[in-house]
């Protein structure tokens, strides 16, 4: 049987920065403290627990003190840095320099979007932590919509400043745009411009799409690795199961079926940017054992 893992899979830069940063300290020995669970993948955090590093929640950052506190790569608000400041944490900034570009990027528009009334809105889902850090750059002033519907309290008669979480789908993105342009035109006249679009998606996230679309398309058997929590493990899984319906979802070997395998040449295993490379390992030494 050829079991082969697919060679895009697995950290993202940004989450891989993120653990460098984590298992650094780690290694020095130190206490630290990771700002909500360093990626949506239960084997890594509890790899990393074991080695030293707990989870925190928000609440918790107004009354921890004199700790080691990493930021993950979602990145937070400014009033999230203040806190840890005030208790006299020492932060370990793990943000993504794609999402602290964003970051920029949004702080920016906003002070042009305050000069001609216009509005700040967030092609994302309002309760991922990267949004809540966007809208944390401009004190919430500010809607993220994952939806077209999200849009009913927008007043279309100002012009819109559009962003997008970074790991959105393009697609997704050209058509939420769209849509608001169709609405702006119904209020400015031909020759001015209300809608001012930033293409804020990041491509190595963007770019799993069509490489998993050929991979799933390779191997007999397609065998998914995320974690649970993991959105984008999600929709990459999708992507996978519409081009190959014998795709399947694991969080871990124990859940691989023998009966997946009967018969079967060729196996390709991926992961969601959130899947480390040594649990897809694991994986394909599970499966080999099992044929």
């Amino acid at each position: 049987m050829i079991i082969e893992i697919e060679s895009h899979s697995g950290f993202c830069t940004g989450v891989k920065r993120a653990i460098k940063l984590a298992e650094t300290e780690l290694q020095e020995g130190k206490q630290l403290q990771c700002l909500g669970e360093i990626v949506h993948n239960h084997a890594e955090v509890d790899r990393l627990q074991k080695t030293g590093m707990n989870t925190i929640t928000t609440e918790d950052t107004q009354s921890v003190s004199n700790q080691n506190i990493l930021i993950r790569a979602h990145g937070e608000p400014p009033a999230t840095y203040r806190n840890l400041e005030g208790g006299n944490n020492r932060i370990i900034d793990g943000t993504c320099p794609v999402v602290l570009q964003v970051q920029k990027k949004v702080r920016e528009a906003y002070k042009k979007a305050q000069e001609d009334n216009g509005k700040i809105v967030i092609y994302g889902k309002p309760s991922h932590p990267e949004v809540i850090g966007l809208l944390g750059q401009i004190n919430n002033d500010g809607l993220a919509a994952a939806t077209t519907e999200e849009l009913a309290s927008i007043d279309f008669s100002r012009p819109v400043y559009l962003f997008s979480q970074t790991t959105m789908p393009i697609s997704g993105y050209k058509e939420f745009r769209q849509f608001i342009l169709e609405k702006l035109r119904t209020h400015f006249s031909e020759g001015q411009e209300p809608l001012h679009y930033f293409d804020t998606i990041c491509r190595q996230v963007a770019n799993r799409i069509p490489q998993l679309q050929e991979f799933s398309k390779k191997h007999e058997v397609i065998v998914f690795v995320g974690g649970a929590k993991s959105s984008n493990g999600k929709v990459l899984y999708q992507t996978c199961l519409n081009e190959n319906l014998n795709s399947y979802f694991v969080s871990d070997k124990q859940e691989l079926k023998a009966q997946w395998f009967k018969d079967v040449k060729s196996v390709g295993i991926c992961g969601a940017t959130s899947t480390p490379l040594w649990q897809m390992e694991e994986v394909r030494e599970e499966i080999a054992r099992m044929s």
